[in-house]
């Protein structure tokens, strides 16, 4: 009888010892997600004055979307080190529309749109938008995996004697999930 408990016993602790580097994995994957949106958003944001640098020499009377542009980067950083997930959607949405009216103005500048630094800038932040796109595909992931590895019996208990926490989705604004109306965006 002394045998079995102490087999239960061990079972329990090697059951108990698993569930709990499951949900560190889980966590830890999270973090591993959303240290690769930040890498991509910090690229971006030092591409983005580069950018918009390129576009003033050109687009004298087109101020306002450049500040936007600017004004959302700030914000997107801003939630970026808060890790303010709800406010990063927000911002993204803001900077993604401030850059497509940037891109579709820059139709009407036809020495813009020859310039190199401009078609390269253009097609480097396009490719890290794809690539954030992806990323946030991933951590998105990474988030439901955590989120419902802790509220699953058993392991809400395991989480709630260590404090594993829940993580916010990356959700982007309303209007980033909308048709884009491309006549719109070609008016100057």
């Amino acid at each position: 009888m002394g045998a079995i408990f102490w087999i239960v016993l061990a079972l329990v602790v090697v059951y108990a010892i698993t569930m709990y580097n499951s949900l560190v994995n889980v966590k830890n994957a999270v973090s591993k997600a959303w240290a690769n949106i930040d890498v991509l958003l910090k690229q971006r944001h030092d591409e983005l004055p580069k950018l918009v640098d390129t576009c003033q020499q050109y687009m004298q009377y087109e101020q306002s979307t450049l500040e936007n542009v600017i004004h959302a980067r700030s914000r997107v950083a801003e939630a970026r080190q808060s890790k303010d997930m709800g406010a990063l959607g927000l911002a993204e949405g803001a900077l993604r529309s401030g850059l497509g009216q940037l891109f579709a103005l820059a139709e009407s500048y036809p020495e813009l749109k020859a310039n190199e630094q401009f078609l390269h800038l253009q097609s480097r932040i396009s490719g890290l938008e794809n690539a954030i796109a992806d990323r946030r595909e991933f951590y998105n992931e990474s988030v439901n995996i955590n989120n419902v590895a802790i509220e699953q019996f058993p392991g809400n208990l395991m989480a709630k004697i260590f404090d594993f926490k829940a993580f916010d989705l990356l959700k982007f604004a309303a209007t980033e999930l909308q048709d884009v109306n491309i006549g719109q965006r070609f008016k100057a």
